[in-house]
């Protein structure tokens, strides 16, 4: 009834450990609020949209939002409310307090939700206390807290959650103790910081650290830390602040205080059984517990790899502003002039030898930049995400996605590549001539370097000196045409950079786009202005600082979600060009079946081997592995009438179905046509401006296709389950991107 952070805090209180005050409003009136209003019901349609297993973090995200909301808009009933009040009242008055989350099976032996659910500091007055409730009650159904329930096998559709009030103990020293050192058995550790436990806990503020024997108590190492900042209790919540010179200098704990830390640790673990993870608070010279939980990593196999990366991922605001200042200050930079340089070396004029070396050096490069897009980049997409949380908690809006409005408006590569890709479609759209020698080229084009000089020529000049003139005139402008296809491949192509494919694609789609009035991304202005004033009218003048860094981290955030994998992509494309250059000299002496090889498998590390072991050794006979043949691995036993995912792109519109498979399908793309993938890759997004609609199989508010979708105010669906396997090519659709429905109006003959 109580969840195991209150249970345990009433053990120890009961033992004779110093507790704040409290009480618990236990799961009885979580269940009571979820029945009385209707919301059980409605979670349960959430839950069942999409199998959790096929879901990505994105998808879980929006999930968690749209049910989170629920609790944000739906008030408590009115009698439990008027109970509440009348004991929240009594017990706290005006008085600051916590509210935390206590959830059953939170902080048992064998699972831990820590930095799961939500707690909130420095509340004051029942009306603010309740709405917190409401907010703790629902972060059970964080995207977090649905993941770790998966894969712990609890069932998430029978979770509930007990809140604890407890007055606020402002300590100035806090930290945590672990009783048993999860790395060294014979240790335990001990980290405190100056002002409030959660600067600690989120990251903000690294601690001093202390080694001691777990058997005598016996300091055997001090880590001392910068000690520049640290938390403390604001108005309505908690704030970042420098700390005095003197404290600066000086350990949060003396010797003394560390052993009195070690002490609480082992009492709690003689109480309850195990090592524990104990957070605590000194006020003046009482030490206060604040919480204890079993240490899991010491039970069994640790399962939970993927919910630690997951994580990982949610940094707080100060470390975000950090990590925004490495990529866009060093990592960014770095990676442009890596592939500028890249890009200077003519690959055919090396030797094979020397080309297996460079496939080597290319290889490793792209290896780095990976793993900095994973450990750096994708960790930065939770900027957005944080502001959208603080968005909807502080704005609480109808629409639980009305955040990403304020974000659009941002500037992207993709959107620059499609601005140029359109100067170049007027060009045709003005001089059909230079169209219609565009058109042939396409025809008769089998391989676009060879046809390069074929492309000069197609416009014979007439004999009257006057219109040789205007020809001249016009190769002039083909000339520029061409370099500034290439210019735009290299800069905007990503991996499609090295791909003779993708230029003759984007000739085709130059062609395409030139057949329609040019679109114009959709931007509504002063909707954006609005959000924006709105938003910040529910900062006080001391906090609109923080609301308006909030805002523009997120939308550096947002841009850099789209940008990532352009920049990401120009180090592949280098890598791509050089194994394709060593794939083309195979084919030339024929070793191997080397054409059997498909260029989408460059990347694989066994393709690279061969081909390097074939470049360096002439009498070498690589052993390629025949790639399967591609079977239908979906039967269709039923033929969709409608189709339902998350709306991600407001608007109605209809269109026969493009259903893309491959690379080579996105340069099929026509005019009108309605987009529908697994997913919209950054590289792959020069087509959208094209299409009437989008349709994803993966999902999110955040996931690429949705963000460009936005921008050109295209309606777009995400979430779709099968969506590429139910869709073929050819099927008339109509997308609804508000409610989230595609409708299969007329199926493919």
């Amino acid at each position: 009834m109580c969840g195991g952070k209150a249970s345990v805090l009433g053990t120890m209180h009961r033992n004779g450990l110093a507790v704040p005050a409290g009480v618990c409003i236990c799961t009885a009136a979580y269940d009571m609020y979820l029945d009385s209003t209707g919301l059980r019901g409605r979670i349960l349609l959430e839950l069942s949209r999409k199998p959790f297993e096929e879901m990505r973090w994105e998808e879980m995200w929006d999930l968690s939002e749209k049910i989170k909301h629920f609790f944000t808009l739906t008030p408590v009933p009115w009698e439990m409310e008027r109970e509440l009040e009348e004991e929240i009242s009594r017990y706290f008055g005006k008085k600051a307090v916590a509210v935390r989350s206590s959830a059953p099976g939170e902080d048992t032996a064998k699972t831990s939700f820590a930095g799961v659910h939500a707690s909130y500091v420095n509340i004051r007055g029942v009306r603010d206390i309740l709405h917190h409730l409401r907010l703790v009650w629902a972060s059970l159904w964080s995207d977090t807290a649905l993941l770790y329930r998966k894969e712990m096998g609890l069932d998430v559709s029978s979770s509930s959650m007990a809140v604890l009030v407890q007055e606020i103990v402002e300590g100035k020293v806090s930290g945590v103790a672990f009783g048993k050192n999860p790395d060294n058995g014979s240790e335990s550790i001990i980290e405190a910081v100056h002002g409030l436990n959660s600067g600690l806990v989120d990251g903000t503020v690294e601690p001093d650290r202390w080694t001691l024997s777990r058997q005598t108590g016996d300091i055997k190492n001090h880590i001392p830390a910068e000690r520049e900042k640290a938390v403390f209790a604001s108005e309505g919540g908690t704030e970042l602040k420098s700390i005095p010179e003197y404290l600066q200098k000086r350990p949060p704990l003396t010797s003394e205080e560390v052993l009195e830390v070690f002490e609480l640790a082992r009492k709690i673990e003689s109480l309850l059984g195990t090592p524990q993870d104990v957070e605590w608070t000194f006020r003046g010279t009482t030490l206060y517990l604040l919480q204890a939980r079993p240490i899991t990593t010491l039970v069994g196999e640790d399962r939970d790899e993927q919910r630690r990366w997951y994580l990982n991922l949610k940094l707080s605001f100060e470390n975000l502003k950090e990590l925004r200042k490495a990529i866009e200050d060093k990592y960014i930079p770095e990676l442009n002039a890596e592939a500028r340089e890249l890009g200077k070396e003519k690959l055919p004029g090396l030797s094979d030898p020397a080309l297996a070396e460079e496939i080597e050096k290319r290889a490793e490069i792209y290896q780095k930049w990976y793993s900095i897009y994973w450990d750096e980049f994708i960790p930065f997409a939770h900027g957005a995400r944080l502001f959208g949380k603080v968005y909807n908690e502080t704005v609480n809006p109808e629409d639980p996605f009305e955040f990403a409005d304020l974000l659009s408006g941002t500037e992207m590569l993709s959107l620059e590549r499609n601005r140029k890709l359109e100067e170049m479609a007027d060009e045709l759209r003005k001089n059909p001539r230079l169209l219609k020698a565009l058109k042939e080229l396409d025809e008769e084009a089998e391989n676009i370097p060879e046809k390069e000089s074929e492309f000069k020529t197609k416009i014979e000049p007439e004999t009257e000196p006057v219109i040789k003139t205007e020809v001249e005139s016009e190769r002039e402008t083909e000339n520029e045409l061409k370099k500034e296809l290439d210019f735009l491949i290299s800069r905007y192509g990503g991996s499609y950079s090295g791909s003779p494919e993708a230029k003759r694609g984007l000739y085709r789609l130059l062609i395409e786009m030139s057949s329609r009035p040019r679109p114009s991304v959709k931007r509504d202005v002063s909707r954006i202005v609005h959000l924006k004033e709105k938003f910040f009218s529910h900062f006080s003048e001391k906090n609109k600082q923080f609301a308006a860094e909030l805002l523009d981290l997120g939308r550096a955030s947002y841009r850099l979600r789209d940008d990532d994998n352009i920049y990401l992509g120009k180090i592949e494309a280098e890598l791509k060009r050089a194994f394709l250059e060593g794939m083309r000299r195979l084919m030339e002496r024929d070793r191997g079946k080397a054409g059997l090889m498909e260029i989408e498998t460059f990347y694989a590390p066994e393709s690279r081997v061969e081909l390097i072991k074939t470049l360096r050794d002439p009498a070498y006979n690589p052993e390629w592995k025949k790639l399967p043949e591609k079977q239908e691995i979906f039967r269709e036993k039923v033929k969709p009438r409608q189709l339902l995912g998350n709306p991600s792109g407001r608007g109605v519109s209809e269109g026969y179905a493009r259903v893309i498979l491959k690379e080579g399908d996105l340069f099929k793309v026509k005019a009108g046509e309605v987009l529908v993938c697994d997913a919209v890759d950054p590289n792959m997004t020069f087509v959208v401006p094209l299409c009437s609609a989008i349709i994803e199989r993966r999902g999110g508010m955040l996931i690429h296709g949705a963000i460009i979708a936005r921008e050109y105010g295209i309606p777009c669906i995400t979430g779709v389950p099968d969506a590429t396997q139910l869709i073929k090519n050819g099927d008339y659709l109509t997308v609804d991107g508000f409610l989230g429905i595609v409708t299969v109006l007329k199926r493919r003959e």
